[in-house]
């Protein structure tokens, strides 16, 4: 049985282990096992019942994990995304005024959507216009978000109305439990200690037991008759033009946030196509299950960097997720900040990238320098493409290049500049 299971994901040719394969695999689940207390959080403020929202949250990470794993065989953790899980809940249901069940109707429309192009010559296409500089420019930009978001978790940094961002209090617990934690794992991590940051979460989660609030999902229990009011609940109000304006917006960004996603961590590019059309029909079964999209997840850079190489991390991570539901009030137990030190260290790993960009060349780097600062500044993966994507046209052609520019880049500028005004008339 482990024969063939070792033949069927290619460990031999990978170079790889089951030992590595699975810490990769517990790497990235704990890495990104906050999602099934934190989207149902973000879905009830759309009118979806919590209960509801962490079955549909575990049962669409399954689905997308399970495809990841087992049709494409890549590290890659299929998770609902933060960013347009709040464009759902507070865009789409509480700006625009959409019904919960007409948000579900519009995942659905816009992950059918995303599988037509997928199915076609234009996902690679796409992957392949991009220039070289903007997908190193995403891959910086992904990890400077995720050490952005380390920094937050752990209290090393937080919100500030004269500065934005300040220092955070160095005398708080959590604080300094993070900074411990961060100093442990990365002593265990130049010192190539196996399953390092995994040890390094644990560590930091046992400095903080005992100082976090304990959240109300695990107290009420899981109530599947609530979600059987959400599943399968889409309602398809296609005559109205809000409606059509959220499918717009809502392609643009699951189409390109996996995109950015994909070029900036699947190891084996050859894999794209078929990963390109595991999120989409992910997507579709998204709003099918009763969520916001599941995207590529930018946790899935801990397994990869915990040597993660094929779909074992992904299958571990779907079998962990499934298991949540029993164990709801033992992951409860792991804090926000135990994460930190990881998301910290992995975004230091994709800093490298930046060494390929060539800003000798102010035509190449200045777009890839706006999606760098862009992605962690809004704190969004396809608003940091867009500005970058949107700059790149532009510049070639004050030069006098225009002709360098791939027509496909052209359209993708249009479309996200389109997306800009979209969203703007959702917002007002």
């Amino acid at each position: 049985m482990v024969q063939r299971l070792s033949q069927y994901f290619h460990l031999k040719s990978y170079g790889t282990t089951w030992k590595v394969e699975l810490m990769a695999g517990l790497t990235s689940f704990f890495t990104s096992a906050y999602i099934i207390l934190v989207n149902p959080l973000i879905l009830k403020d759309a009118g979806i019942p919590l209960s509801a929202g962490v079955i549909a949250t575990i049962i669409a990470s399954v689905f997308g994990c399970l495809l990841m794993a087992l049709w494409v065989n890549a590290p890659i953790i299929v998770i609902p995304g933060m960013g347009v899980n709040a464009f759902f809940s507070y865009t789409m249901i509480q700006s625009i005024g959409l019904s919960p069940h007409q948000g579900l109707a519009v995942i659905i429309i816009s992950g059918l959507l995303f599988y037509l192009v997928s199915i076609t010559s234009y996902g690679y296409r796409i992957l392949a216009s991009v220039p070289d500089s903007l997908k190193h420019g995403i891959t910086v930009g992904i990890g400077l978000f995720l050490t952005f978001i380390g920094l937050q978790k752990g209290g090393i940094i937080q919100s500030s109305e004269t500065t934005i961002v300040a220092l955070g209090n160095f005398g708080s617990p959590i604080t300094l439990s993070t900074l411990i934690g961060l100093m442990v794992t990365m002593v265990l991590f130049v010192r190539n200690v196996k399953g390092s940051l995994l040890i390094g979460l644990f560590f930091t989660s046992i400095l903080t037991l005992g100082i976090t609030d304990k959240r109300e999902i695990a107290a009420n229990g899981l109530d599947f008759h609530a979600y059987s009011q959400v599943v399968a609940s889409g309602d398809f109000s296609i005559l109205q033009i809000p409606f059509w304006i959220a499918v717009f917006s809502m392609t643009m960004i699951v189409l390109f946030e996996n995109m950015g996603l994909l070029s900036g961590m699947l190891p084996d590019t050859k894999k794209f196509p078929r990963a390109y059309k595991a999120l989409a029909i992910s997507t579709i079964f998204s709003g099918i299950l009763g969520t916001s999209p599941t995207i590529a997840s930018a946790e899935s850079a801990s397994g990869i960097s915990a040597g993660g190489k094929t779909g074992i991390p992904a299958l571990v991570t779907a079998i962990l997720f499934a298991l949540s539901v029993f164990a709801l009030p033992l992951i409860q137990l792991i804090p926000g900040n135990a994460v930190a030190p990881v998301l910290i260290i992995i975004g230091a790993l994709m800093m490298k990238s930046v060494i390929d960009i060539p800003f000798n060349d102010f035509s190449e780097g200045f777009p890839a320098f706006l999606i760098i600062v862009c992605i962690p500044l809004t704190s969004s993966i396809a608003d940091g493409l867009a500005f970058g994507f949107i700059a790149y046209p532009l510049v070639k052609v004050a030069i006098g290049k225009s002709k360098h520019v791939s027509p496909l880049v052209y359209v993708i500028a249009v479309l996200f500049l389109l997306n800009i005004v979209a969203s703007s008339v959702l917002l007002h």
